[in-house]
């Protein structure tokens, strides 16, 4: 009896990696979009990371205004990052609810 219950562990662990490793691609699917100047940069990228789209005013688009506009990028950047965090770790905690683990279990991400 006892390896039964050990091979029924190792099939839910199977298929908890095998939900885990779809709602990591899927977080490729989900956008989020960084702003910045009050909305004179935009940044869109996915959850996972990876950058979509950059919009810039034009108003930012003069030599005087180089500096402002890297530090808008940035900020852009950043907030476009904690945006991805968040959505990110709201899709796994959705995909971690259906799963059968124990109390006070840890997911890897």
């Amino acid at each position: 009896m006892p390896d039964l219950d050990l091979e029924k562990i190792m099939e839910m662990a199977q298929n908890a990696q095998a939900e885990l490793q779809k709602a990591q691609d899927n977080l490729d699917n989900v956008e989020v979009e960084g702003v910045a100047g009050g909305g004179l940069v935009k940044i869109r990228t996915s959850a996972k990371g990876r950058m979509i789209g950059v919009s810039i005013d034009d108003s930012l688009m003069a030599v005087s205004e180089k500096s402002m506009l890297e530090d808008l990028i940035t900020a852009a950047l950043n907030d476009a990052k904690a945006k991805a965090d968040v959505a990110a770790n709201a899709e796994m905690q959705k995909m971690s609810a259906g799963l059968p683990l124990p109390p006070g279990f840890k997911m890897p991400f």
